[in-house]
C-alpha cells in the first residue's frame, strides 16, 4: 500500500490501496473541497477543460470567486499545515495566482477541514495555518488555521454583507 500524502516529518495519511500521484490527490481535493462549498448551500461552477488557473468557481452574495483548491501538508509536530501558494509543472518558473484566483480552498487530509483564505491575503510561496499556538509564543504575523475554516469564513462574508446592506439602507435616505 502507498501512502497517497507523504510527509517527511512523519504523519502520512492513506487513500486505502491506491496508488496515488500529484494529480490524483488533487482531484480527491476537489472532490473533498467541491462537496463542502454545496453542503454550505453554495452554487458551484466548474470550468470545462483543465488550462485554467482556477479549479471552480462559487457565486456568494451576487458575485462569482475563482477558486483554487490546495491540500495542505502537516509538519513540526503536527502543530502547522502548509500549503504551496504557486503552481509549478517542473518546466517553468513557480507561478502566482494573484489576478487569476480569488481563493484558495485547502483540504487537509490531516484535519479532515477546508479552509479558505483570500489569494491577496497570503504571501507567493508557502502558506502556514498554525493548528497549535507556538511554543515561544510568538503571536505577530501567526495565522491560525481555526479561523480560516470554511465555516469561519462564511461568518467573515455573511458580517460583510450585513454591513454593506446597513451602509447601503442608510445611504439610500
Amino acid at each position: 500500500m502507498r501512502c497517497a500524502y507523504p510527509d517527511t516529518r512523519g504523519y502520512e495519511p492513506r487513500l486505502g490501496t491506491v496508488r496515488a500521484n500529484t494529480k490524483t490527490i488533487g482531484e480527491i481535493t476537489e472532490a473533498i473541497v467541491l462537496a463542502e462549498f454545496l453542503k454550505a448551500g453554495f452554487s458551484v461552477l466548474l470550468p470545462f477543460g483543465e488550462n485554467q488557473r482556477y479549479d471552480m468557481v462559487i457565486e456568494t452574495g451576487g458575485r462569482f470567486l475563482r477558486v483554487q483548491c490546495k491540500t495542505a501538508r502537516v509538519g513540526r509536530e503536527a502543530s502547522v499545515l502548509a500549503f504551496n501558494a504557486t503552481s509549478h509543472d517542473g518546466h517553468r518558473a513557480r507561478q502566482s495566482y494573484r489576478g487569476e484566483a480569488d481563493l484558495f480552498a485547502v483540504y487537509s487530509p490531516h484535519t479532515k477541514q477546508v479552509y479558505v483564505l483570500d489569494v491577496n491575503e497570503v504571501g507567493e510561496t508557502i502558506v502556514w495555518l498554525r493548528l497549535t499556538p507556538a511554543r515561544n509564543g510568538q503571536e505577530i504575523g501567526v495565522r491560525y488555521a481555526e479561523e480560516h475554516t470554511l465555516a469561519a469564513w462564511m461568518a467573515r462574508q455573511d458580517k460583510i454583507r450585513g454591513e454593506l446592506k446597513a451602509y447601503r439602507s442608510v445611504r439610500s435616505r
